[in-house]
């Protein structure tokens, strides 16, 4: 069977299941734009239609069960596609986006399976004026290509009444020849009251390649530190953030023969990364706008610099369209690429123009 088939011979109880009282939730994102790249890195369609480019595009249940005492039980099972061609996302993963299971109590929140690991988190949901979409993303240049974990437990507190709120995660690497290959760790601190939102994190992933006695190990490993805010000052609402990634796996890379290198690179191991954004809303329509730049403390000094603008038009609750541009100034064979929602991009140079529609 097809995996949309498949999807939907599973999704379909869930579905029967809405439509009567019932604390079950099927929800979606529908999102399609024309994505214009220049500066490719190789040979690139350099004008396409594409999905998820503000948002992934998605199909989701999510629900809770009462459980008594202020204690419910959680879930949610979130499928990404790709609805320019009807392919499921996240590699063909059937619930590719989030899968898990928890308890939502008075003492906080503890989840269970693949899950948004808290960088990331930080980035999209606090720092960056684009929430990780269109072409001005700031994960093109901040943070490292995985967004989630499998094999997760998170756990988040309450918010205090004073604004504070923690977060901690951890992900077994679950590799049969050593239990530190491929886990994860990592702890957020955050501060949200009147205008101010401000969130730390700081995450490692070890990412040591298995070795079976015949393969030396390769490591990998990544420990991304960053700091996020946002203020609204009513008029706008300002954007920053500040970071630093350290490791052979701590830095956004595209691993192909960039713009015809002699020699294959390799990514930062050692960078500091900056954020400066503002978003301005006028009525229907929010301008963005974002300057990001990655210092490399490595030898090769592989910097770049990201500049983005966009808009995005409200023409109900539930739909919007949208418009962005940015361009990455590359420098000493860095080879980052103006990426959005769900692709890396190919180009250095990206013009998006869309679709966004929520159900």
């Amino acid at each position: 069977m097809k995996p949309t088939l498949v999807t939907l011979t599973l999704l379909a109880p869930l579905f029967a299941a809405a439509q009567a009282p019932s604390p079950v939730q099927v929800y979606g994102v529908l999102d399609a734009g024309v994505v214009a790249e220049r500066g490719c890195v190789g040979e690139c369609a350099k004008t396409k239609l594409d999905s998820g480019v503000a948002s992934g595009s998605r199909l989701g249940v999510t629900g809770r069960e009462d459980l008594g005492g202020g204690t419910s039980a959680v879930y949610t099972l979130e499928a990404g596609i790709l609805n320019d061609s009807g392919a499921s996302d996240q590699g063909g993963r059937l619930f590719g986006r989030e899968a898990y299971v928890g308890l939502d109590g008075p003492l906080g929140r503890v989840t269970m399976g693949r899950q948004y690991n808290l960088v990331y988190e930080t980035l999209t949901d606090v720092a960056d004026p684009f929430h990780g979409g269109m072409a001005g993303s700031a994960a093109n240049l901040v943070g490292y290509t995985t967004k989630r974990y499998d094999n997760t437990i998170k756990y988040k507190s309450p918010r205090s009444r004073s604004g504070f709120i923690g977060s901690a995660i951890y992900s077994f690497g679950e590799s049969p020849f050593n239990s530190r290959v491929n886990r994860a760790y990592g702890a957020t601190l955050g501060y949200a009251k009147g205008a101010a939102n401000l969130s730390i994190s700081h995450q490692r992933k070890e990412n040591m390649l298995d070795a079976t006695g015949t393969t030396p190990p390769v490591d990998q490993s990544a420990r991304n530190t960053l700091v996020g805010a946002n203020v609204d000052f009513g008029r706008f609402i300002g954007y920053a953030a500040y970071g630093r990634s350290r490791g052979d796996g701590s830095a956004q890379w595209n691993m192909e023969n960039q713009y015809g290198a002699v020699v294959q690179t390799t990514p930062s191991r050692d960078s500091r990364d900056a954020l400066f954004g503002v978003a301005v809303p006028m009525g229907a329509t929010t301008w963005m706008a974002s300057y990001v730049r990655k210092d490399d403390r490595d030898l090769a000094d592989r910097d770049a610099s990201q500049i983005a603008v966009g808009f995005s038009y409200a023409m109900s609750r539930r739909t919007d369209w949208y418009a962005a541009i940015a361009k990455i100034q590359n420098r000493n064979s860095a080879a980052y690429t103006v990426g959005n929602a769900s692709g890396g991009g190919r180009g250095d140079r990206a013009v998006n123009v869309g679709l966004r529609h929520s159900f």
